[in-house]
C-alpha cells in the first residue's frame, strides 16, 4: 500500500454543504482504482465534529480523509487582501492550494455538488505540462448567449475557451512558479467581478495556459448536456441544479443513488422537504438577477476589459512577470528568463548563414532592415519607445576597431535603442550585430520571425557544430572591425532598472580577438503615456560609457575577469548615479537578514 502513487484531491466547503461533499467524496471511493493512494483534504473554517467523524468512518485502506482548516493560513495572509470577504467564501479556497500544500506538483480540485462516476484516476493522469491548469469549457457560457457575450466583452475571453472551475487538475508546479497566487490578489484590488468571481479571475489569470479536458470529466446539468451518461466520469450540478433542492432536478436519480449509501442520506432528505416554495422562487430570482448582472457588466463604460484597453488596468501578464522578477530576485536566479521562450527546434549548421555569404541571404537582410526601420519609425513617432537622451556618445564615434557592445536587457526591443546609438554613432562603414537565442530565430512567425532570422541576427543553437560555427563567425566579424550586441545577463527581464550579475561569454570574446567591449547601460524612468498594457511607457536614456580594453600583460582568464568586473561596475555607478539609492539586490538582503 505503501508503493501506491498518492492523488491529492481537495474538497472546500463549509458546515451546511459538507454532507453534500461526503456524497460526491462516498461516489468517488466506489468508482475510483484501487491501485493508487488517495488523500483527500477538505478546505474549511468551519466544521462540526459530528460531521467530520462521519467522514472520517469512510476511510479505507486506499482513502485518507482529512479536515484542514484555512483560518490561520488567511491570517497570514489577510494584509495583502482588499476589504472584501472573498477570502471567507469556500469557493475561493482553491487559489490557495499550491501555496499551502508546496509537497505537491498536481493535485484535484472537485466542487461538493458533484457525483463521481468514473475512475478519479484518470483526470490525474493527464500530463498538464506547463499549462496551469486542466479544465472543461464552460457550457453556460457556450450555450446562453448573454454569457458569451459577457466573458468575450469583460473578461476578453473566448466563450469557447473559458472553463469551469468546479473541476480543476491543478498544476501546483506551475501555480507557484508563476505567481497564480500573487497575480489573483493584485487583480483583487483592482477589479471587482461580480459574476461568477473566482472562476472570472482563475479564467483570466490562466488564459492560453489550459488544458482542455473532455467534457466528461465536468459534465455539468445545464441546458444541452453533450455527453451522453453512460460516458460521463463526473456529473456537475451546477447553479440551482441541485438534488436536495428539487424533486424533479435532472439526472437527480443518480446523486440518490449515492447519497443514500451514506449516513447524511437522511439530513439530506430532510433538506429536500423543508425547502419551501418560496426558497425556489428566490432561485429563480437568483438566476434572473445573475444575468441582470451580466449585461449591466457589458454595458458598463468602465468595465474590465474597456479599463484594460484604455490602459486604467494593468495587464495580468505583465504583472505576473513583475511578480516572477520580484520573486527570482529574492531567490538569486538572475540568468534564468522570467517569460517563456518560444519553443524551439535544434539549430543545425546549415539553417543558418551568419555570414550572410549568399545572395539570397543578403537580399533578405536589406528587405528585413527596411522592414524594421519602418517598424522603429513607427513605435518611436507613437511613443511606444521613448529614448529620451544618448549620454556619451562620443565614446561609441571615437571607435577605430570592432567591439563587442554590451547592454542590460530588460525588453525584447531594447536592441532597437542600441541601434539607435549605432546609427546615431556614424559609424555605419562598420556593421551592426547582435546575439538571440536559438528559439527567437528558429520559432518566431511572420512579420517578428523576418526580422529575428534576417537583421544580422546570430543566433545561439543547442547543436555543437552549429555553435563552432557561430563562434568562428563572431570572431570573424569582429576581426573586421563589426560590433556585436551581447546581453552578458543572459536573461531578461521586462523593465527591471538594475543591472544583473553578468557571465564570461562577452568578455571572452573580446579578449580572444583583442578588441574593447563597449557597456552601455538604460536608465529609465516613467513617462506620462500609459500604454496598453497599463503601465507608463519608460523613457530611455542610453549611457554608452568608455571602451573597455584587453590588457597586452595579461592572460586571457585574468583579462575576462577584469572586463566582466569593470563592466558591472560602471554598470553599477550609472545606476546609483541615476536612481539616486545604492544598488542592492533582495537576495543579498535575505542572506544578511
Amino acid at each position: 500500500m505503501n508503493n501506491k502513487e498518492r492523488i491529492p484531491v481537495f474538497y472546500a466547503c463549509d458546515d451546511n454543504f459538507v454532507k453534500y461533499t461526503i456524497v460526491s467524496l462516498y461516489s468517488m471511493m466506489v468508482n475510483a482504482s484501487k491501485e493508487y493512494q488517495y488523500r483527500i483534504h477538505i478546505l474549511n473554517t468551519d466544521i462540526r465534529d459530528d460531521m467530520k467523524q462521519l467522514a472520517y468512518e469512510m476511510q479505507n485502506e486506499n482513502f485518507e480523509i482529512q479536515f484542514d482548516d484555512v483560518t490561520d493560513y488567511l491570517k497570514s495572509i489577510n494584509d495583502k487582501l482588499p476589504l472584501r470577504d472573498y477570502y471567507s467564501k469556500t469557493t475561493y479556497y482553491r487559489m490557495f492550494i499550491a501555496e499551502m500544500y508546496p509537497e505537491y506538483e498536481k493535485a484535484i480540485y472537485i466542487d461538493s455538488d458533484t457525483i463521481v462516476l468514473g475512475d478519479i484516476s484518470g483526470l490525474y493522469e493527464h500530463d498538464l505540462g506547463d499549462c496551469f491548469v486542466g479544465a472543461a469549457r464552460d457550457q453556460v457560457m457556450i450555450q446562453i448567449g448573454n454569457y458569451g457575450d459577457y466573458v468575450e466583452k469583460v473578461l476578453g475571453i473566448d466563450r469557447d475557451k473559458c472553463f469551469n472551475a468546479g473541476l480543476l487538475l491543478i498544476n501546483c508546479k506551475q501555480f507557484r512558479e508563476n505567481f497564480v497566487l500573487d497575480q489573483f490578489i493584485e487583480l483583487l484590488h483592482q477589479y471587482n467581478f461580480v459574476v461568477t468571481q473566482d472562476e472570472d479571475y482563475l479564467n483570466l489569470i490562466c488564459k492560453n495556459h489550459v488544458l482542455w479536458l473532455d467534457q466528461k470529466w465536468n459534465s455539468e446539468v445545464f441546458g444541452e448536456i453533450i455527453t451522453p451518461l453512460e460516458e460521463i466520469q463526473i456529473l456537475h450540478y451546477i447553479m440551482v441544479s441541485k438534488p436536495w433542492h428539487y424533486e424533479d432536478c435532472r439526472l437527480g436519480e443518480v446523486f440518490w443513488k449515492y447519497a443514500k449509501e451514506t449516513k447524511v442520506y437522511e439530513e439530506i432528505r430532510q433538506v429536500l422537504a423543508d425547502y419551501t416554495d418560496e426558497q425556489r422562487a428566490e432561485d429563480q430570482a437568483s438566476g434572473d438577477r445573475l444575468y441582470e448582472t451580466a449585461k449591466r457588466e457589458i454595458a458598463r463604460e468602465d468595465n474590465y476589459l474597456k479599463q484594460r484597453y484604455a490602459g486604467k488596468l494593468k495587464s495580468v501578464d505583465r504583472l505576473m512577470i513583475l511578480e516572477k522578477i520580484a520573486r527570482y530576485e529574492k531567490e538569486g536566479r538572475f540568468d534564468e528568463d522570467v517569460e517563456n521562450d518560444p519553443p524551439t527546434k535544434e539549430l543545425m549548421p546549415e539553417d543558418i548563414d551568419y555570414l550572410r555569404k549568399k545572395l539570397s541571404s543578403k537580399i533578405k537582410t536589406r528587405l528585413a532592415y527596411k522592414m524594421a526601420r519602418t517598424y522603429l519609425n513607427d513605435i518611436v513617432n507613437h511613443k511606444k519607445m521613448i529614448v529620451k537622451e544618448i549620454k556619451g556618445i562620443e565614446n561609441f564615434a571615437n571607435l577605430d576597431s570592432g567591439a563587442i557592445i554590451t547592454c542590460n536587457h530588460f525588453n525584447a526591443f531594447d536592441s532597437f535603442a542600441i541601434q539607435m546609438v549605432y546609427e546615431a554613432a556614424h559609424q555605419r562603414r562598420r556593421k551592426f550585430y547582435r546575439v538571440i537565442r536559438e528559439g527567437n530565430y528558429t520559432n518566431f512567425s511572420g512579420f517578428y520571425g523576418v526580422l529575428m532570422r534576417n537583421c544580422n541576427t546570430l543566433p545561439l543553437s543547442s547543436n555543437i557544430k552549429t555553435m563552432k560555427k557561430f563562434i568562428e563567425s563572431i570572431d570573424k566579424i569582429l576581426q573586421r572591425g563589426h560590433f556585436v550586441l551581447f546581453y552578458p545577463e543572459q536573461s531578461m527581464w521586462w523593465n527591471y532598472r538594475k543591472p544583473k550579475p553578468l557571465k564570461k561569454g562577452a568578455y571572452t570574446f573580446a579578449v580572444q580577438n583583442h578588441v574593447p567591449v563597449l557597456p552601455c547601460f538604460i536608465t529609465m524612468q516613467d513617462s506620462d503615456i500609459v500604454d496598453e498594457d497599463g503601465f507608463y511607457v519608460q523613457e530611455y536614456t542610453v549611457h554608452v560609457s568608455e571602451p573597455i580594453y584587453p590588457n597586452p600583460r595579461w592572460n586571457k582568464s585574468e583579462n575576462i575577469e577584469y572586463m566582466k568586473n569593470k563592466n558591472y561596475d560602471l554598470w553599477k555607478k550609472i545606476y546609483e548615479e541615476t536612481y539616486k539609492e545604492p544598488l542592492t539586490y533582495s537576495c543579498d538582503l535575505e542572506k544578511n537578514a
